[in-house]
């Protein structure tokens, strides 16, 4: 229906309409009917109810990094109740502490180990031209306990196990399958995150220990073979740098990475909408924020243990 301020020169049956005006001239038609050009509507007609003003809140919608953003601390807050309550699927959590744990050993270790010879070419020669030899098992071992061997375990199992956890439950949100849980009875909570959270914190710590020796260990193998430091010295460098404590924070970082990494990726799991290209974009994403929180987490431990510390390569010097 077009508005009374435009005229147009369309014909309309008129043999049962009262609204043309009386002095309208009739046309006759082809067919012999009588048409008449309508140049005006009547202004009485019926229209709907005119609805309430829209604000700028009833359109806007919640950015999807918001809403991502408190779905990781609403899931996590769940996981932490349901946890101390011992809500907890144990027999997911074994054969999820099986897949984070033995199952990424050999690219952890492998990956630690170039690590390790990389870092030991960097250094290696020029503390041998400053006559500091006894300093470099020193500087190996804390480099390697308080930042290599988190980090990259971290990093390596945040690309295996954190892409998979996304892909996953991406996977089951968008064929519905969470929603049958919960249909079943069943927590999708208890059943699918909590064993994943659990399995991540515990095994990241173990994976961190085994990075650290076989870093050491390429890297003591390294410096013998090629620069002519020998073993014994870098171990003994080594034992009188460490610190208990310096282990102690290695394990309790990599537990807060695995959290991080864990509930990250499940999070963005859950709330994967968009079929097959929603879960793709949820497992990159969900890798590249796990990483970003990773490196946050890292700086605020660092700060936090080693704050002051300064004195641990008296001893090796």
């Amino acid at each position: 229906m077009q508005t009374t301020s435009q005229l147009h020169p369309t014909y309309y049956f008129s043999s049962r309409r009262s609204s043309i005006r009386s002095n309208s001239s009739m046309k006759l038609g082809d067919d012999g009917r009588a048409y008449a050009p309508v140049l005006e509507e009547d202004s009485n007609t019926n229209h709907a109810p005119s609805s309430e003003p829209e604000t700028f809140f009833s359109k806007w919608s919640p950015p999807k990094y918001l809403w991502r953003g408190l779905s990781v601390l609403v899931l996590a807050g769940q996981v932490i109740i349901r946890t101390l309550k011992g809500k907890v699927h144990w027999r997911n959590t074994l054969q999820q502490l099986e897949r984070v744990g033995p199952k990424s050993v050999g690219v952890c270790l492998l990956t630690s180990a170039f690590v390790g010879m990389a870092f030991t070419i960097q250094f290696v020669r020029e503390f041998t031209r400053l006559g500091l030899n006894r300093s470099v098992g020193g500087v190996l071992a804390l480099a390697f306990s308080r930042e290599l061997s988190p980090v990259v375990t971290s990093i390596v199992v945040a690309g295996r196990i954190g892409s998979a956890f996304a892909a996953e439950l991406g996977t089951m949100q968008v064929s519905e399958q969470t929603d049958t849980l919960r249909v079943l009875g069943s927590n999708p909570v208890d059943y699918l995150v909590t064993p994943r959270v659990i399995a991540s914190s515990l095994a990241l710590p173990f994976l961190t220990l085994m990075c650290f020796t076989v870093g050491m260990a390429s890297s003591a193998l390294l410096a013998d073979s090629v620069y002519g430091i020998s073993i014994n010295i870098i171990l003994d460098s080594a034992q009188r740098a460490l610190r208990s404590w310096d282990i102690i924070s290695a394990m309790i970082k990599s537990q807060v990475f695995g959290m991080i990494i864990s509930i990250v990726s499940c999070a963005w799991g859950v709330t994967t909408m968009g079929g097959a290209k929603g879960v793709g974009e949820s497992t990159t994403s969900a890798v590249v924020i796990s990483l970003v929180g990773i490196f946050m987490a890292d700086f605020a431990l660092s700060y936090c243990f080693f704050q002051g510390a300064g004195d641990s390569l008296k001893n090796c010097v």
